[in-house]
């Protein structure tokens, strides 16, 4: 169903006021996906309802921080959409600083429960969410508990490993 997803990119050529990328692949088997990138967060509703009025449906949404080797606050979200078995995945970012961004709920109802697990996870803020309440973590746990870069021998706690193993070692008699 090609034709539907060359329906959304002249859609969002037609109606979208802000500059977007949209590219289509096709594999060998003839699986077709697309890939468009907003430029703007402002861009999103007007988009999804575009990809709604084609019929398509919402698979799940992806939030993620961009790839950096240093904790970010460059945020990403992913909408990926069923289309009569091809997949469009929409790609917002969200600029430094940036954690406001619009809840598709009123398009798609299945959004709401994606919203709420990055809300709690990156500590964004979904704007117009029916039911924006923590999903999964306890109220106790600081927000944006995905954000924080701990280190590795912190988050094991190296420091009663070595005791323990030094524990171990005594018990069997061994040395230290």
């Amino acid at each position: 169903m090609i034709e539907k997803i060359k329906r959304i990119q002249s859609l969002f050529t037609e109606t979208l006021d802000a500059p977007f990328t949209y590219d289509i692949h096709i594999n060998a088997k003839g699986v077709v996906t697309a890939w468009c990138t907003l430029s703007s967060p402002a861009l999103l509703l007007p988009a999804v309802a575009l990809i709604k009025q084609a019929g398509s449906r919402l698979s799940t949404i992806t939030a993620y921080q961009h790839a950096s080797p240093q904790p970010s606050d460059v945020h990403e979200i992913a909408y990926h959409f069923d289309i009569d078995g091809d997949t469009l995945t929409l790609t917002v970012h969200l600029p430094a600083g940036e954690r406001d961004i619009p809840s598709i709920t009123p398009l798609f109802r299945n959004a709401n429960w994606n919203e709420r697990e990055f809300m709690e996870l990156y500590d964004l803020n979904v704007v117009g969410h029916p039911n924006p309440t923590r999903l999964f973590l306890d109220d106790d746990i600081d927000p944006a508990v995905l954000q924080k870069f701990i280190p590795f021998s912190e988050m094991v706690n190296a420091a009663s490993t070595k005791s323990l193993w030094e524990k171990i070692m005594s018990q069997r008699g061994e040395k230290k």
